[in-house]
């Protein structure tokens, strides 16, 4: 089994800032894309970003110039750097890795347990 811990989110006023934190750990053969998702109260779960093993990144319109996606392959961890906070990025956000299971060698995705992000106006 792989677990993914969070860290991070609270409660911050528009325009400021926040980071969140994930640590892969358990039973890794190897990961491959992190990510981090959102979902807002009455709406489905959304991609905000991605990361390769590359370094590769995608992120939502919605986030672009204002979230950086940050990964240490060594640590399995990913990191998530918001600025300029809006109401609207309010949400309970998820951490997401893709790894392969050492013990089985197949590929899961897995999900941290959620953090709440408050952005308020």
């Amino acid at each position: 089994q792989v677990q993914l811990v969070e860290s991070g989110g609270g409660l911050v006023q528009a325009g400021g800032s926040l980071r969140l934190s994930c640590a892969a750990s358990g039973r890794i053969f190897r990961v491959n894309d992190m990510g981090w998702y959102r979902q807002a109260p009455g709406k489905q779960r959304e991609l905000v970003t991605s990361i390769t093993s590359g370094g590769i990144t995608n992120y939502a319109d919605s986030v672009k110039g204002r979230f950086t996606i940050y990964r240490d392959n060594a640590k399995n961890t990913v990191a998530l750097q918001m600025n300029s906070l809006k109401p609207e990025d309010t949400a309970v956000y998820y951490c997401n890795a893709i790894a392969v299971d050492a013990g089985t060698l197949i590929q899961h995705s897995y999900w941290g347990q959620g953090t709440q992000v408050t952005v308020s106006s």
